[in-house]
């Protein structure tokens, strides 16, 4: 309220008054009245414009909407709209009436401040987004002319989006240009392209620019083109082969061990990619050891592996490996990464439980369908079934629907929960819609009380229990993402109908998303990376060879140590890391194997057996190996340097394989090494005083930690330093190990 004493601000409130009245008339006669400088005649001419159909896609294409922009959670400078205008209704009333109605002035167009601001002449935090000539401008124009309606009769709905091009093969800097139709409802369809958003997913390799065209880079390789337009996206694979096609005949000749060689071999036919040779026993022995036990082999075993002339050492040695009891510890420990939470937020005796339960799956060899199935649908006590903890630590509908859709699904739900996904199909709706499967999963107990929470708490299915879609309000029902799965009469609990349909065989997602991450564990990089990302602008780069996997991953009945070994014994698996010119550009099409960093928990544990001195754990018997602990929160300053996972970070955790500074200090200064590698009790001194030669220790060294025979030169260098420090053997002995195990023969499996 204006104090009296105040005429000038009174005057003030008059005229405002005064005009605003005047222009509501406006606005109300604003259809029918022409504008100024035009005529009845030309104005009943002009076609209706649809909000949706019309200014939404001007708003979208010239980024308005976007997160740096008015579509960030709080908008900009109190203008909020939608994120990409996936809200119509929210948008049509920020524009519209929000802002006192300034923001669109339908007696005078041109003075409306969604124009003003967009062209520059009023400041405007954006900049310039179009230019007053536009087709944009006048677009909006007209519409705010003929009275800003939010539809228009007989409306029709955006249906699809098609792209001219779906495939192409490109030649180095050759550019083509891509076009986007629009389908509606009423079978009628526009281009697009103008107002279309497009994005490269390796834009080094292929760009594309605003409009579409298309650029081929000097490298060869591949890459995905995405167009989104609204909500619809579409996409487009390019091609850029390797100059000089190589002969068919090259391919055809290639060998051939499984269903998994010929999809690489075509593959790689198609970018005139040629593989690199296999690799020898020695390196096939250490990597697949590595691969499926986590440890590397021992002397003895290079030793008989080198030795054996059967032309089937090398499935041999696939299925002696599946069936140590070392595979379990070194596949559960890769699970926990992603299910174990934080002992100090749900209590020590629970997350030991579950480190319990998902190692017992897996010495078991539980079906992958079961696996999951006994976890989503998990009830009981936190201190009888550690499959419940899942539920202790995602409280909500929304924390559990994100977590089940991207480990079983790989399909990533977090941005559908706010908006719809920028780089997706799902909606709101979809969302919301999947987690009210979790919606009546109750509990009862005392619940969480960091950082202790050590009470027992029982996880149960509550007779009610719903979600509700956050803007409208609507109570929605348990709905699949895709396909049905419905909740029948017979279902006490409506998880168990999302397990069927998660596990049915017409679900690819469920299959395709473990064997792909199975893949990538084994070959360094997964078919859809990352791992749990699968959709249609994050393209498999084999979509055969991926679907093939997860059909074979079906037809074992989910057996993992079948699928390691189908895919140990492909040839494709004994490829050489070495690239040839035929191949040196490649990175994701498995024309060679590609090298990965030790994991922290076998590299910790192959310093161990190498020097023969145990570790001691925190909360572990005598002789625990890393790969065995039940939490992250048990310190070592040396896992914690190899990239295990923040102990206070949600699961699940995906690990990288990056190598650090910290990371070659710590192998050549740590304390703890040293003083395994200079134990009385450990490897090197037993080396130093057995009666073996200088050269049988030697070789000892070298089959220790690259589980291979040094060659004549490292054997001929190593032999002159045993001697220049005859009277220390043991010296020359630990300081060859300690050279060893700072080299990336040691660090890295090969």
């Amino acid at each position: 309220m204006f104090r009296s004493d105040t005429p000038q601000k009174l005057s003030f409130v008059f005229q405002y008054t005064v005009c605003a009245s005047l222009l509501s008339l406006a606005m109300f006669n604003c259809v029918t009245s022409p504008a100024v400088g035009e005529t009845a005649s030309s104005q009943s001419a002009a076609l209706p414009i649809s909000f949706e159909l019309d200014v939404q896609p001007v708003l979208t294409s010239n980024g308005c909407n976007a997160g740096p922009c008015h579509g960030k959670a709080r908008g900009q400078n109190g203008f909020q709209l939608s994120l990409l205008g996936f809200d119509s209704e929210f948008d049509f009333d920020s524009i519209t009436k929000e802002g006192r109605g300034r923001r669109v002035f339908p007696a005078s167009p041109a003075s409306s401040l969604l124009l003003k601001k967009a062209t520059g002449q009023l400041p405007h935090g954006g900049g310039v987004r179009f230019d007053p000539d536009s087709d944009e401008y006048q677009i909006l124009a007209e519409w705010i002319r003929q009275g800003t309606l939010r539809r228009v009769d007989g409306e029709p709905t955006l249906e699809r989006i098609e792209l001219s091009d779906s495939r192409l093969s490109m030649r180095p800097r050759e550019t083509h240009s891509l076009q986007v139709t629009a389908h509606y409802s009423d079978g009628t369809s526009r281009n697009v392209t103008k107002y279309t958003a497009f994005q490269s997913n390796e834009a080094a390799i292929v760009g594309i620019d605003k409009q579409g065209l298309i650029t081929a880079g000097q490298l060869p390789g591949e890459a995905t083109m995405m167009a989104r337009y609204m909500m619809l996206i579409a996409t487009c694979d390019v091609l850029i082969p390797l100059d000089e096609t190589v002969p068919p005949a090259v391919y055809q000749g290639l060998p051939r061990s499984n269903f998994i060689d010929g999809l690489v071999w075509d593959k790689l036919q198609t970018l005139n990619l040629v593989p690199s040779g296999p690799i020898d026993d020695a390196k096939f022995l250490r990597r697949a050891s590595v691969d499926i036990i986590g440890r590397l082999p021992t002397p003895a075993e290079v030793r008989e592996f080198l030795a054996d002339e059967s032309a089937t050492k090398r499935t041999d040695l696939v299925d002696r490996l599946v069936n140590r009891p070392e595979f379990a510890d070194h596949w559960s420990n890769k699970w926990v990464d992603l299910l174990r939470p934080n002992p100090y937020r749900v209590g020590i005796k629970t997350v030991l439980n579950y480190d319990r339960w998902i190692r017992d799956a897996f010495r078991k060899n539980k079906p992958y369908d079961q696996f999951v199935t006994e976890l989503v649908t998990a009830q009981g006590s936190t201190f009888r079934n550690g499959a419940v903890t899942l539920y202790r630590d995602r409280r909500s509908p929304d924390e559990v629907a994100t977590m089940i859709s991207r480990l079983f699904l790989g399909i990533r739900l977090e941005c559908a929960k706010c908006h719809h996904h920028p780089f997706e199909k799902w909606s709101q709706h979809d969302f919301y819609s999947f987690a009210a499967y979790f919606a009546k999963v109750g509990r009862k107990g005392t619940g969480l009380s960091p950082p202790i929470s050590g009470s027992e708490e029982m996880i149960l299915v509550s007779k009610t229990g719903d979600v509700s879609h956050p803007i409208t309000g609507e109570k929605l029902d348990p709905k699949a993402l895709f396909g049905d799965a419905a909740v029948t009469k017979d279902d006490t609990d409506p998880r168990q109908a999302l397990a069927r349909w998660m596990t049915a065989p017409d679900n690819d997602y469920f299959a395709q998303v473990m064997a792909n991450r199975v893949w990538a564990d084994m070959m360094g990089r997964g078919i859809v990376e990352p791992v749990d990302d699968i959709r249609a602008t994050n393209p498999p780069s084999n979509g055969p060879l991926l679907k093939a996997l997860g059909d074979e991953f079906r037809r074992v009945d989910f057996d993992l140590k079948e699928l390691v070994r189908t895919i140990a014994n492909s040839y494709v698996y004994g490829l050489s890391s070495l690239p040839s010119e035929r191949n040196v550009s490649d990175n994701r099409n498995y024309s060679r194997h590609y090298r990965k960093r030790l994991r922290a928990e076998v590299l910790l544990d192959a310093v161990t057996e190498i020097t023969g001195v145990d570790d001691a754990f925190q909360a572990m018997p005598s002789g625990a190996r890393s790969t065995q602990l039940w939490t992250h929160r048990i310190d070592s300053v040396f896992l914690d340097t190899f990239g295990r996972p923040d102990a206070n970070q949600d699961p699940p955790c995906e690990r990288t394989d990056d190598t650090t500074v910290t990371q070659s200090l710590h192998l050549m200064n740590a304390p703890q090494i040293q003083q395994k590698l200079s134990s009385d009790a450990g490897r090197v001194a037993e080396l130093a005083k057995s009666p073996r030669t200088n050269q049988q220790i030697v070789e000892e060294v070298y089959l220790l930690a690259y589980g291979r025979l040094p060659d004549a030169q490292e054997q001929e260098v190593a032999n002159q330093y045993f001697e220049t420090l005859q009277a220390n053997r043991r010296q020359a002995t630990e300081d060859l190990l300690w050279a060893l195990l700072n080299t990336p023969e040691f660090v890295f499996n090969d």
